[in-house]
């Protein structure tokens, strides 16, 4: 560990190094230096979750230094609390990460008195909203094709359904029988579900940098409860903002977790979804199209639709993706999803009206 650390920051400078956050796909740690006055989080970044590092870092690259010369360009006094720095290698200023000839290390700064939510009342969900708005708004400056996928065909609806043919031609495990009636209702909705393919290709929905994993527990807040900055940047790439502002809908804004098993307790908290988009539009609203804030609403039901699509290609191919603590939790997911895409369609007019 010493040996990793030092390629980033002098031997001399590393005191106490501690596992830190509840992470599930990288490993992080905290390190302090002998004095204790200075932070650093170090992490072994999954390679098998995200093989291609090298765009990963060169992208995480280039966010941190837009968001740095933005709010230096703004005067923001707490300029260095709201964005992730990187350390160079001491040997190669070129290079943000050391490979070890096994795995891959980086080391950025820590983040003082700062704290995350995993709890979401409406003022949470405001800021999150607030936060994840600001964090595409600055990074709209970047050009497309500067970054590069970190995962490919990450967000791709195409790609998840065509995932799902294969599934159902090969059915490795005998469950495609089992699950017809889950198959005709994705088969139902599959054209509407294209609807950004088709906007992107007629020149009228735009490709940004999105954050792509828009939870509340990835946004770090100050003591006083005001937002620092937007964290977890390894899915951060081009794609459509529906991505972001859809995944928040799924995630935050269903009353009941993801692998609900009674599906009466799923369904659309209302006063949530409102103070997100309040609070994403007071930011976001800055840069996106009509187009774009006509499709808020939607992007909820797209992405719920592509994670019913996900966690069912799983269960058919015997649960190799997604870890599952029962036999038939990926269907249960599966089912849960369905159903809370349901309640949001039951929910699209009253919740476009507000987006009115």
């Amino acid at each position: 560990m010493e040996q990793i650390i030092s390629k980033f920051v002098p031997l001399s400078d590393i005191g106490e190094v501690q596992a830190f956050g509840n992470g599930h796909i990288n490993d992080t740690y905290v390190i302090s230096d002998r004095s204790g006055e200075r932070r650093w989080i170090l992490q072994r970044v999954n390679h098998h979750v995200f093989p291609r590092i090298e765009v990963l870092q060169r992208n995480v690259g280039i966010v941190s230094d837009t968001l740095r010369q933005r709010l230096e360009a703004d005067g923001d006094p707490e300029c260095d609390r709201k964005y992730l720095h990187f350390f160079p290698l001491l040997d190669d200023p070129e290079k943000n990460y050391y490979h070890d000839g096994e795995n891959y290390w980086r080391l950025c700064r820590f983040i003082p008195e700062s704290m995350s939510l995993s709890t979401l009342s409406p003022k949470a969900a405001y800021h999150a909203g607030e936060a994840f708005g600001q964090f595409e708004e600055i990074l709209s400056v970047i050009p497309e094709g500067v970054l590069g996928e970190t995962i490919e065909n990450f967000h791709s609806m195409p790609f998840r359904l065509k995932q799902l043919r294969d599934a159902i031609a090969e059915d490795p495990c005998g469950r495609v029988a089992s699950v017809r009636d889950i198959i005709e209702e994705i088969e139902r909705r599959e054209d509407s579900m294209l609807i950004q393919e088709k906007l992107y290709a007629e020149g009228k929905l735009p490709k940004r940098t999105i954050h792509c994993d828009t939870k509340v527990d990835n946004v770090l807040f100050d003591k006083s409860g005001a937002v620092l900055c937007v964290v977890d940047w390894d899915t951060v790439m081009p794609g459509f903002i529906l991505s972001d502002v859809g995944d928040f809908i799924r995630t935050g804004v269903n009353f009941a977790p993801e692998d609900e098993a009674d599906l009466s307790k799923i369904g659309v908290n209302m006063e949530i979804y409102k103070a997100f988009v309040e609070g994403y539009l007071s930011t976001a609203g800055k840069f996106l199209t009509p187009t774009e804030r006509s499709l808020i609403a939607y992007g909820g039901r797209l992405m719920t639709y592509m994670q019913t699509v996900r966690f069912l290609v799983d269960y058919i191919n015997g649960d190799t993706y997604f870890k599952i603590h029962f036999p038939e939790h990926n269907l249960q997911r599966t089912r849960a999803q369905l159903r809370y895409l349901q309640c949001l369609e039951e929910k699209a007019e009253e919740m476009e009206a507000l987006l009115a």
